[in-house]
């Protein structure tokens, strides 16, 4: 199911990320602050279990997660959003999945790939600034449900129509929140308007 979080403070934070003249620094700093405020939306669904406490006041019936929570940046990009999320949910653990296709036979190939214990058990959300084709999102979540991840959340800054398509036929039991839906891909599989080369803008390398 796809969520796109129209919210005044992702929407101005985005707008000024796609300028091109947003420079690096900058360009990091907003796209840490939008990963926290989706990470709110996010986060509104995790499951929680009762649990005891003692007040100041009185003894009381409280609430805290009871999954553990696992966040999977498709690398590079990807890592510009842990720090957000993971402030607003400091006990996650991180894993971390590469993927290169072969040109010959654009088959999907695992560079490097770590991940914490028992994906069986937890949230994980597979995280990834841009949505363009779908291709990386939609190979790195059948290489995470091979290690035995069933429920799991993409959360991606910016998406193209084409991208939540295959995502969605791929991976129809994986909710996809993004902070914007645009317009299209272009010949070269950019998103349009989009916001370039995010790995590029966020990294300083180009």
């Amino acid at each position: 199911m796809l969520t796109v979080l129209d919210h005044p403070l992702i929407t101005h934070k985005l707008t000024q990320m796609r300028d091109k003249n947003c420079g690096t620094k900058d360009f990091r700093e907003h796209l840490d602050e939008i990963a926290e405020l989706m990470a709110y939306e996010v986060c509104r669904d995790l499951p929680v279990k009762p649990v005891e406490i003692e007040t100041p006041m009185a003894k009381m019936t409280g609430y805290e997660l009871s999954k553990e929570v696992i966040i999977v940046p498709i690398l590079r990009a990807g890592i510009g959003l842990l720090d957000g999320i993971r402030r607003l949910v400091p006990t996650a653990k991180v894993g971390f999945i590469g993927l290169y296709r072969d040109e010959e036979t654009l088959e999907p190939h695992e560079y490097f790939a770590k991940f914490p214990k028992n994906l069986e058990d937890a949230i994980v959300m597979v995280v990834d600034p841009m949505l363009a084709t779908g291709g990386s999102a939609v190979d790195a979540i059948n290489m995470i449900k091979k290690r035995g991840a069933k429920n799991i959340k993409m959360v991606c800054l910016v998406g193209a129509p084409e991208g939540v398509k295959a995502l969605e036929e791929a991976h129809p039991d994986v909710d996809l929140y993004l902070a914007a839906l645009d317009e299209k891909l272009n010949e070269t599989g950019y998103i349009v308007p989009g916001l370039g080369d995010a790995g590029d803008r966020i990294f300083g390398t180009k």
